[in-house]
């Protein structure tokens, strides 16, 4: 993996094609970092979760874009971030076990190293859900 910092970043419109296209942005980005196999797999499904919540949850004009950004730490660290046009700030809830949906967040705790949301820098509106992974 690579050891000094590089941030990728894209712009997705709010549709379900963006979760592919998205994938497919970190998963050439990833083969090019040299990140571990199973670190990139785990990213893959993360990033899914995320931007399928930006599009899906997001109270925005449908013409808003989704950003996602990528980029490794100097100490090795996969960061993944996804920013929407909703400020509000996600909230994980328990699915039950006949819900269809609802897990995402759940996801993305349980795997990720650290994760958080936080709203965008001043004079943006909406807000930014990362996670990042420490590969072993």
């Amino acid at each position: 993996m690579i050891t000094h910092p590089v941030d990728i970043e894209w712009m997705f419109p709010r549709h379900p094609r963006s979760v592919g296209r998205a994938r497919h942005q970190l998963l050439r980005q990833a083969y090019s970092w040299r990140v571990p196999d199973d670190t990139t797999e785990t990213a893959l499904l993360l990033l899914s979760e995320l931007v399928t919540n930006a599009c899906r949850h997001a109270l925005a004009p449908r013409d808003r874009l989704i950003g996602v950004r990528f980029g490794v730490t100097g100490c090795g660290v996969l960061r993944v971030e996804v920013a929407d046009a909703d400020p509000d700030l996600p909230e994980p809830r328990r699915a039950g076990p006949e819900d269809e949906s609802g897990r995402g967040l759940e996801l993305v705790a349980a795997l990720a190293t650290a994760w958080g949301a936080h709203p965008r820098g001043p004079g943006r509106i909406g807000k930014v859900v990362w996670f990042e992974l420490k590969p072993e």
